[in-house]
């Protein structure tokens, strides 16, 4: 008996490419070559995943999905995924409508070829058998090798492309984020099953993947088109009305980085050159003042190939987050020293925070906040009363009531020491806890200067925030609490805990590549050293 069917598989990845010119009499081929190219991309980067129709007119039976494991062991980890996925299907083919191959089963083969642009250098297993049972004369009707080849070709992608390295790995780099959790085959069941739904579907990864795959691709370009020579001149700092042969080199290259866009050959420090020179300065982490001197100079002579494998650290990042979040959470990047306030993936807000310093590294977790409490008691960590507090006191016998410390008790010889709620205690008026086995939180702080900086790695681990009252209201929106109330329990002096109503989840992540809400590519020192260890895995892999 046969029934009818017939499917289509939607995911739109678009990538954009940019021209790269150093002259204006080449920016309009550059345009031109630009289109081209983009419009060369999205002919082939479509869909991989997708909406099947309900029709059914071949199937297979789970003998034959056996048999095919069998001759090719190289699949053993993605059986249960092909078996969960055709189970879901009734065993009918997925790949064919009408005894022939789909658009998309090219579109996945296209895919598996430019793995590269993916930013993964392995390669799928049996990548020739699929290109030549692809490309072999075909018989009338479905190919059962085929059919089954492409969708473990399909999970062997996801796996690459989506899901990332093994859950070691991530442990290995200190990532204690919980690693995202999708079966694949339920993602393409839930699709099937809805196909009227689906327009548009989106690959299931964190959305600063794409982002950055598509960055990938301009920074691959740069590599291939340009020497990228350091730009170098005398020691000092150019500043709008200057004039130098210098200036017109950091012209070209802000350029073809994408944040200058006027007359390359002028060697004239001009209004345009300023705005530029802000924008890239901030893309990187830098005081945005518009002086070019030695450490802009320096960020700008950072080899491609540095700038590149960043990228692909934190390609690899972004494939082990949760693909969105539906409910208000918070978010720290460590090397951007910024705490971000989300609904859903919309941008709500933005705060300097203050981080660990590298001896004493924040660490990468997530948690649920749970307390808000008003003028705090610091309880000082043992190490730091072993390490300062006890030095201290025996060159000055005051230190503690100086401080507005108080001793308390002492365990084996070691004082037990807390400050008292004030303006000078170190957590300042309030601190937000999400009970964690790391001893981390969230807090205000007396020092306020530090939060001017545009390197904030000073603390011993926990996260101070620049907007803590800020961050409270936030925070108790749902518990009846504005900023008047709020001020009266800080002017009480006296410590109090609020207990959330509606928890907020905090992820505290390690980015030090990603793309800005104006679609602009950042980058930030890696303080933790962590990258380079990923990046040599990732290419070893």
């Amino acid at each position: 008996m046969k029934i009818v069917t017939s499917g289509k598989i939607y995911i739109i990845l678009c990538i954009c490419a940019i021209s790269i010119t150093s002259c204006r009499q080449n920016e309009k081929k550059a345009k031109t070559q630009d289109h081209e190219k983009s419009k060369a991309i999205k002919d082939w980067n479509k869909t991989i995943p997708g909406n099947f129709s309900a029709e059914h007119n071949w199937f297979l039976d789970s003998v034959e999905i056996e048999t095919f494991l069998i001759k090719y062991p190289l699949f053993k980890d993605h059986a249960p995924s092909i078996r969960e996925f055709y189970t879901g299907r009734n065993h009918a083919y997925a790949w064919y409508a009408d005894k022939r191959l789909i658009e998309q089963a090219g579109n996945l083969a296209d895919r598996i070829k430019n793995l590269k642009n993916e930013g993964i250098s392995k390669d799928i297993p049996y990548r020739n058998t699929l290109d030549s049972l692809l490309y072999a004369k075909g018989t009338g009707k479905p190919d059962l090798q085929l059919e089954l080849m492409l969708t473990a070709n399909y999970f062997a992608f996801a796996k690459l492309a989506w899901e990332g390295m093994d859950t070691s790995i991530s442990k290995s780099s200190q990532w204690f984020l919980p690693r995202k959790k999708l079966s694949y085959a339920a993602y393409l069941d839930s699709m099937i099953k809805v196909p009227q739904k689906v327009s548009k579907a989106e690959a299931p990864v964190y959305r600063q993947y794409d982002l950055l795959k598509k960055h990938l691709l301009q920074y691959r370009d740069l590599q291939n088109q340009n020497s990228w020579k350091p730009i170098t001149g005398p020691a000092k700092s150019y500043k709008p009305g200057d004039s130098a042969t210098l200036i017109a080199e950091v012209k070209k290259r802000l350029f073809k980085l994408g944040d200058f866009k006027g007359d390359t050959l002028n060697n004239h420090y001009n209004e345009e050159l300023e705005a530029a020179t802000k924008q890239f300065q901030t893309r990187h982490g830098l005081t945005a003042d518009g002086a070019i001197g030695r450490g802009t100079l320096s960020e700008m002579n950072v080899p491609l190939a540095t700038r590149i494998r960043q990228i692909l650290v934190n390609m690899e990042r972004s494939r082990w987050l949760p693909v969105h979040m539906d409910s208000v959470y918070l978010g720290v990047n460590i090397p951007e020293f910024k705490l971000h306030a989300y609904r859903a993936d919309s941008l709500l807000w933005s705060s300097n925070v203050v981080v660990g310093q590298s001896v004493h590294r924040t660490v990468i977790f997530s948690g649920d906040i749970k307390y808000v409490v008003f003028n705090p008691y610091w309880n000082v960590p043992e190490s730091i009363v072993r390490k300062e507090i006890m030095p201290a006191m025996r060159q000055n016998p005051d230190y503690i009531n100086a401080h507005k410390m108080e001793i308390t008790g002492y365990k084996d010889g070691i004082p037990i020491v807390r400050q008292k709620p004030g303006p000078q205690n170190s957590l300042g008026l309030v601190k937000f806890l999400f009970p964690n086995s790391y001893n981390i939180y969230l807090h205000d702080s007396p020092a306020k200067s530090l939060f001017n900086e545009s390197s904030r790695a000073f603390s011993h681990g926990c996260i101070r925030v620049a907007n803590p009252f800020k961050l409270a209201t936030f925070l108790l929106n749902y518990d009846n609490w504005n900023e008047q109330k709020i001020e009266g329990v800080i002017q009480s002096g006296k410590e109090q805990y609020i207990t959330l109503k509606h928890k907020v989840p905090v992820f505290i992540a390690y980015f030090t590549a990603f793309t800005d809400r104006n679609n602009l590519l950042n980058f930030r020192k890696d303080i933790y050293a962590r990258d380079e260890a990923l990046a040599k895995m990732l290419i070893q892999d």
